[in-house]
């Protein structure tokens, strides 16, 4: 047992809980968190961010990228509530985090004191677990409790600190923590559950898995059942990596940011198995198909859609079970089709890369970045079209980490992931991807990236204007309004932020530049870089509808929608007729 100000001991139970990092900014109410955060400077990295917005997104991004907690904090009043975009990320998403609020002395509570609010109904909302501090003893107590709910609820904790609390000596005595925190176990699953989905199977034509963020983890098991039971799968955007994007079963996702293979898939399949996600837009799946969800909180099984057999467990668990069956089922058409149809979609993406006749493809930046990461390389992608770029074009078919803004979907999601990414995995190359909306909210902290020696890649899809919006409002039959952008040079804002900078507008600058910056990491470069990658202004192709089935949607249909969208429908034929010239009429 030691004597220690409470602001230190709280530390130290971080550190048992082994956080290395935590990102917040100074003042009055938190100045002895603080304090404790400069005694135990040795065993914990103090991030100072320039915007506590920026460090709460980015210890969600912490825990997204590690599974670890991810801790930042806030003074009273203005810095607590600077954190909450971070703190409903993580709720939203299902991912432990911790924040640390200041609170005025005890003595100034309920005097209308200097910054001053009633903070615990502020976080009511949004914690998993949210106390206030009352002596200071108790300090090492609560946020460790706080941690244990992040982990047991998946989402956020809240601890607020009065400060006098925190300056106040207390007698130590170190936590235990566990030593693991992880979904390696297996359940035990009811063999009645597997019998039956197992006699689903085998009765569809037309099978289909849709995988969530619930099998982040169990690559391997959800490889091995699509290999043998040949099924392709699908994931959500979250879950994206939790199959390798490379493998032939692996046939991308459904919805706006989603692939033709995706959305034609779930127009002829019959059977989803709905695996570990509350995907909130399966309400828009077809209505006269067959679901088996899987999912280990019951309130989220038949939450989003109607389902014909529910089974409560862990994803991981029902696939290593429905592997040790050592059922298998044919290779069929349905499945060759499916993979043919995912070939020709990325080969479409490979030909946008390669014309830059009417201005910069995003996709030829994708492709790019995707021949230059290495197998443990992290991305940090923002919310609007560069998601669309990001998921289409980003490969995760080795380590590679992946984030974004899943289900709360905030903008300025990829700078503070694209930083947490190179603190939660330093081995790697950090990058982020972002369009010129979401970085302009963010951008003050490449000042961060610059202090702490992050040599970052921050990649800026510059087409000014909220690409995203102007689609909706276009779709929609809007006034175009409000999202048009006045455009700003981010190459030499990076410069003035202690960065490198450097622009491209066609395919021979963006070769010429990464290969640069690739000589530059190579050389040890501790610089964040930011390439300002000014693009043409056409909109991603939308992936929520493709009526290119003439037998779906007829003939002039499809012919007007593939020449709005440039698709050559010889090159691109659908899934359907695909599946007719394999004689499956289904």
């Amino acid at each position: 047992m030691s004597k220690m100000i409470a602001g230190q001991a709280l530390v130290k139970v971080l550190e048992a809980w082994d956080v290395n990092h935590i990102y917040g900014i100074p003042g009055g109410s938190i100045n002895h968190t603080v304090e404790g955060l400069y005694l135990e400077k040795a065993n914990i990295d103090y991030i100072q961010v320039r915007h506590e917005e920026v460090g709460a997104l980015a210890a969600a991004a912490d825990a997204k990228f590690t599974g670890k907690v991810g801790v930042a904090f806030g003074s009273a009043g203005p810095g607590a509530t600077h954190l909450f975009n971070g703190l409903y990320d993580a709720k939203m998403d299902h991912v432990p985090m911790l924040a640390l609020v200041g609170q005025v002395p005890q003595a100034t509570m309920n005097t209308n004191y200097f910054q001053e609010m009633d903070e615990t109904p502020m976080f009511s909302d949004v914690a998993v677990y949210n106390r206030t501090a009352t002596t200071a003893a108790q300090l090492p107590y609560v946020v460790n409790q706080a941690i244990r709910e992040a982990y047991r609820q998946k989402g956020p904790a809240v601890v607020i600190i009065p400060e006098n609390l925190a300056a106040e000596e207390i007698d130590y005595e170190p936590v235990k923590t566990p030593n693991v925190v992880s979904n390696s176990f297996t359940q035990q699953i009811d063999p009645a559950a597997i019998t039956a989905t197992l006699k689903l199977l085998k009765a569809a034509k037309h099978p289909l898995v849709y995988a969530g963020r619930g099998l982040l983890g169990a690559r391997d098991e959800l490889v091995k059942f699509s290999e043998q039971f040949n099924v392709p799968v699908l994931n959500t955007v979250p879950a994206t990596g939790v199959i390798p994007t490379n493998h032939p079963n692996a046939i991308g996702t459904f919805g706006r940011l989603g692939s033709k293979s995706g959305f034609e898939a779930l127009q002829h399949t019959d059977l989803i198995l709905f695996l570990g996600s509350e995907f909130p837009f399966a309400q828009f799946w077809p209505k006269d198909i067959k679901i088996v969800q899987v999912n280990n909180n019951s309130f989220d099984i038949g939450k989003m859609v109607p389902v014909d057999y529910a089974v409560l467990s862990d994803a991981k668990s029902f696939l290593q079970a429905m592997n040790a069956t050592g059922e298998t089922l044919p290779e069929t058409a349905w499945l060759t089709a499916n993979r043919e149809n995912k070939r020709n979609w990325n080969n479409w993406l490979d030909q946008l890369a390669s014309d830059d006749s009417e201005g910069l493809a995003p996709e030829a930046v994708t492709k790019k970045i995707a021949a230059m990461v290495g197998p443990k390389d992290t991305y940090g992608v923002d919310t609007g079209n560069v998601s669309e770029w990001a998921v289409r074009g980003l490969p995760m078919d080795q380590q590679q980490r992946f984030a974004l803004s899943g289900l709360f979907a905030t903008m300025g999601y990829g700078l503070p992931a694209g930083l947490a990414g190179a603190l939660s995995v330093p081995d790697a190359q950090s990058w982020s991807l972002s369009g010129d909306g979401g970085f302009a909210m963010v951008a003050p902290d490449i000042i961060t990236e610059a202090r702490y020696g992050l040599p970052v890649i921050n990649v800026v899809f510059s087409n000014r204007r909220f690409g995203f919006i102007y689609r909706e409002q276009i779709d929609t039959k809007q006034h175009l309004y409000g999202v048009d952008l006045t455009d700003a040079d981010w190459a030499k804002v990076a410069e003035g932020l202690g960065g490198i900078g450097f622009t491209v507008t066609n395919n021979a600058e963006v070769d010429q530049v990464f290969d640069q910056i690739k000589d530059l990491q190579a050389k040890g470069n501790r610089k964040p870089i930011v390439v300002n990658a000014v693009i043409k202004d056409d909109d991603p192709i939308g992936t929520a509808f493709m009526p290119l089935d003439p037998k779906l949607y007829g003939q002039d249909a499809v012919d007007a929608y593939a020449k709005e969208n440039h698709i050559d429908t010889t090159q691109q034929p659908s899934l359907g007729e695909l599946l007719r010239a394999k004689g499956d009429n289904l």
